[in-house]
């Protein structure tokens, strides 16, 4: 099949991430206050092991999910299911009293993520040309981001108008019932999409195989290397318990977190059309380095001033690597195993995030700054190994 410059399916895919994202950050930033309001003290613990499970999760699976979307073929399946799952998860947290319903809710938001992630990259990649590939990955992870940027302002206009409000965990709930209208949208347009048919009646496609020894030894250094970085990238939840702790009101950690979004939606087709013409290596590590000078800034500074710009340039770091990662693995894997080799990529990742975020709660108790100090280190780190390897 000869695939189009930038198919159908790349925009299809970037509409459903845009509504699940819409869902999604409606609710995501609000999580560390929800939890201070049924928890009447500080949450950064809980707050570290809800999300080191939730994010481990939402990656352990991916391999596997990927794997068999190889073997049967069959990626769509796969990618309805998981939205479908993260879907159903909002009704979980619009009856959350206690914190581990928040648990069980962003546990279910997770598994769909480990169901769908792997079988969706690989539809994507596999409906644009190679040497388009950074750019197909870019539009898709920027409009997930301009539904972050979309799901985080619909929340601060609901506590908005809600401010005067006397039981303020309501407003909580109401932003959790409405989360649910985009979610289901964002499921309704993945029927749209069309199963690429790279893989379809091709005798001279190879079995998949779950091996990570025979993939090319770039690859194999790149997962290990994110596996590294990963250990020091706790949620993003700890950057927004950073700015309210430092001063900042909920609606001023919302426009923060407003301006990351908007930044990485901006500039994601940028980047990735740049690995697209110099590489991916030289777009990614660039991306690193900011992120470890970032984290190094939300250790180490107080000023609130400074925090405006470390979350533009955070959103720089992710508009640097969120695609381009995604679209470098595909580069390296074989068509008949790229599902497997996305989902071993994201599933680095995964058994990464679960200490990083559980080690990154407690030492947030012991010195807010310390997580973040680690996190530079282990960027740069991981830096290295990637710059190194051939």
């Amino acid at each position: 099949m000869k695939k189009k410059r930038m198919s159908k399916n790349i925009f299809l895919l970037g509409f459903v991430s845009f509504f699940t994202d819409v869902s999604s950050e409606m609710i995501y930033p609000i999580i560390p206050s929800f939890l201070k309001s049924l928890l009447h003290q500080s949450a950064g613990k809980f707050l570290g092991i809800i999300e080191g499970i939730a994010e481990a999760t939402a990656s352990l699976g991916k391999v596997y999910f990927g794997y068999i979307s190889d073997k049967l073929k069959k990626r769509k399946l796969f990618a309805i299911l998981g939205y479908a799952f993260s879907a159903f998860s909002k009704i979980v947290l619009l009856f959350s009293t206690f914190w581990t319903h928040v648990l069980g809710g962003r546990f279910l938001d997770r598994v769909g993520k480990s169901v769908r992630t792997a079988p969706r990259d690989a539809i994507l990649s596999e409906s644009v040309d190679k040497k388009n590939r950074g750019m197909g990955f870019g539009i898709q992870r920027a409009m997930d981001f301009a539904g972050a940027f979309m799901g985080t302002l619909i929340s601060m206009y609901i506590i908005h108008l809600l401010r005067n409000t006397e039981n303020k965990i309501e407003v909580f709930y109401l932003i959790f019932f409405y989360a649910l209208i985009p979610a289901f949208i964002g499921v309704f347009i993945l029927f749209l999409v069309r199963e690429p048919k790279s893989l379809k009646n091709d005798n001279a496609v190879k079995k998949p195989e779950l091996s990570f020894k025979k993939l090319d030894k770039r690859l194999k250094i790149f997962i290990g290397a994110t596996f590294l970085f990963a250990l020091g990238n706790s949620s993003n939840q700890f950057l927004i318990l950073r700015s309210r702790d430092i001063g900042f009101s909920l609606m001023w950690s919302l426009i923060l977190y407003l301006s990351y979004n908007l930044t990485s939606t901006i500039f994601l087709p940028v980047f990735g059309k740049i690995s697209d013409k110099i590489g991916r290596k030289k777009v990614m590590l660039t991306g690193y380095f900011l992120y470890a000078l970032v984290y190094l800034g939300f250790g180490l500074f107080r000023i609130k001033g400074a925090f405006f710009v470390l979350w533009i340039l955070y959103g720089l770091y992710s508009a640097l690597t969120e695609g381009v990662e995604k679209a470098y693995v595909s580069d390296l894997s074989k068509a008949e195993n790229r599902g497997t080799a996305l989902g071993l990529f994201a599933t680095a990742i995964g058994v990464g995030l679960l200490p990083a975020s559980i080690i990154a709660g407690f030492l947030y108790t012991i010195n807010p700054s310390y997580p973040f100090i680690l996190g530079s280190i282990l960027s740069l780190s991981a830096s290295i190994f990637i710059w190194k390897g051939k």
